[in-house]
Order: C-alpha cells, then sequence, then structure tokens
C-alpha cells in the first residue's frame, strides 16, 4: 500500500470515528434533555425514562437538532423560553461530550 492509500485509509478511520463520537455525544445529551423535560411534565421513573426515549428517537427525523428543540419545546409550551431551552440544550451537549471523551 502506498503513501496515499495509507493517507487515505487513515481520513476514513478517523471520519469514522468521529461520526460515530457524534452520535453518541448527541444521543446523550438527548437522554440527559429528555429527563430533565420529563422532570418538568411531572414524569418520573419509567414514565421519564419512556418520554427521554421520545426525544431521543425525535433526534432522527432530520439532520441537526432542530427536531429535538421543536420536540420539547412543543411539549413544554410556556414552561420555558427559546432562550432558556436552547441554554440547557448546549450545557447538556457539554456535559455528554466530557462524559463520552472520559470513557475513550
Amino acid at each position: 500500500m502506498n503513501a496515499f492509500e495509507e493517507r487515505k485509509k487513515g481520513f476514513e478511520s478517523k471520519f469514522a470515528h468521529d461520526a460515530a463520537l457524534r452520535f453518541k455525544v448527541e444521543a446523550r445529551r438527548n437522554k440527559k434533555l429528555g429527563l430533565w423535560a420529563a422532570g418538568l411534565l411531572g414524569k418520573t421513573g419509567d414514565d421519564a425514562e419512556s418520554y427521554a426515549g421520545e426525544v431521543i428517537r425525535s433526534d432522527f427525523e432530520e439532520p441537526g437538532e432542530e427536531d429535538v428543540y421543536r420536540k420539547i419545546a412543543s411539549d413544554l409550551g410556556e414552561r420555558i423560553s427559546e432562550r432558556e431551552l436552547r441554554s440547557t440544550m448546549d450545557r447538556f451537549l457539554e456535559e455528554a461530550k466530557d462524559e463520552i471523551l472520559e470513557l475513550e
């Protein structure tokens, strides 16, 4: 294998690793967000876990996080402002990233 092929394979491997890492971070963020929102909705135990699963699944509707934002915003209604929800999403994303990177 020549140097070009080795380099190409290395980039492909890094891309796949980064994509898998991004998926794990976003899924963890969405679970945290779902559990947080479930608490605001008065859900506990299995109901809260189930709701968190709904939030995780909502992320598969379209690329990006707007589908998750719309799900939570719609469910919470007037309980929370856009600014607070987006800030919470960012905070949970950073927490999730730190937690996943610790496991690496």
